[in-house]
């Protein structure tokens, strides 16, 4: 079969594109037909050498697709060859055959397509892990996105929206901004232009946003620190800027507000019968259009070098997906 595989940690250009052999489904493991490949931040880290997991050289990176079930190891029940999947995993998801661990393999609805059920595992199931179980976002509270345009951020706005909050959605262009809006965000605030702290007092007539999903880092982090509401709780999800932000100690203890860790993948391993539910919901919303994932580039597999590289220059928009043929 065709695979993206990497041999070296380190640059893009260390990908190649060339035929392995196909895996073997492993006891609770699904061997998915992929059609399409859904690529997240961290699948960039992975090639870098820079995630907190270094699989062992060489491998296919990738950590989720949409397909078909070919095959089922031993352990594996209620799933059948043929059926539509979404799949996820630390790697090996970008080539023609995905062996998944059950426990992350769903079936896919009928009413949503391959290319946006290969948007839902990594993005989705973190946003609402974030929201539901770690902030415990209410109706009717504001909700500030930073990065709001990405893959993540993006998803953060259309779970928001569906779970009755009002979304304010920080991004660094009026470009970021209007694909924010287009995702469903009430309001946005463009902090290369402007101050995110003022201008989100502003919008919420100086109270503060009541959970903010940060994706960011760094100097964003600290002004959302100084933007967070009484009682708040500030969601640490990651730091596509590179840069991990010290907080002053006293700003919590002034604000009242908590700092909430938001470690998906862990949560998945650890819970997996809540991680399940989850899942579950968000394709249910998925199927009655609540939610529809923004993808911005679609590639062919053999594409990924130029497809990743938007991750690593900034300029991805919502997702990117690769197609398999």
């Amino acid at each position: 079969m065709k695979a993206q595989t990497l041999s070296e940690f380190g640059s893009l250009e260390n990908l190649s594109y060339q035929d392995v052999p196909e895996p073997v489904p492993q006891r609770d493991q699904v061997l998915i037909g992929v059609e399409a490949v859904g690529l997240n931040f961290p699948d960039l880290l992975m090639i870098q050498g820079k995630y907190q997991f270094r699989p062992d050289l060489p491998f296919t990176p990738g950590s989720e697709a949409a397909g078909t079930v070919l095959a089922a190891g031993e352990g594996v029940a209620g799933l059948e060859e043929g059926d539509r999947v979404i799949g996820s995993g630390l790697y090996g998801a970008m080539a023609e055959r995905f062996a998944a661990p059950s426990a992350n393999v769903f079936r896919l609805p009928d009413e949503v397509s391959m290319t946006a059920g290969a948007c839902l595992s990594m993005t989705y199931g973190t946003g609402y892990h974030a929201l539901v179980d770690r902030a415990r976002l209410r109706a009717g509270e504001t909700l500030l996105v930073t990065g709001a345009s990405g893959g993540t951020g993006s998803a953060a706005v259309q779970l928001g929206k569906a779970l009755g909050a009002r979304v304010i959605a920080a991004v660094g262009s009026d470009a970021k901004a209007e694909a924010a809006r287009e995702s469903g965000a009430d309001e946005t605030v463009n902090y290369s232009t402007e101050s995110l702290r003022e201008r989100t007092k502003e919008l919420t007539d100086g109270r503060g946003a009541d959970v903010i999903f940060e994706v960011v880092g760094g100097d964003v982090f600290l002004e959302c620190l100084r933007c967070v509401n009484w009682e708040g709780r500030i969601l640490v999800v990651g730091f596509t800027s590179g840069q991990i932000a010290a907080a002053p100690a006293n700003l919590p203890l002034l604000k009242g507000c908590s700092i909430v860790g938001v470690f998906w993948g862990a949560f998945a391993s650890r819970a997996p019968q809540r991680n399940r539910a989850n899942l579950e919901q968000v394709l249910a919303w998925a199927a009655e259009g609540k939610i529809n994932p923004r993808i911005s580039i679609v590639r062919p597999l053999a594409e990924a070098k130029q497809s990743l590289a938007a991750f690593a220059d900034r300029s991805a928009v919502g997702k990117i997906v690769l197609s398999v043929p």
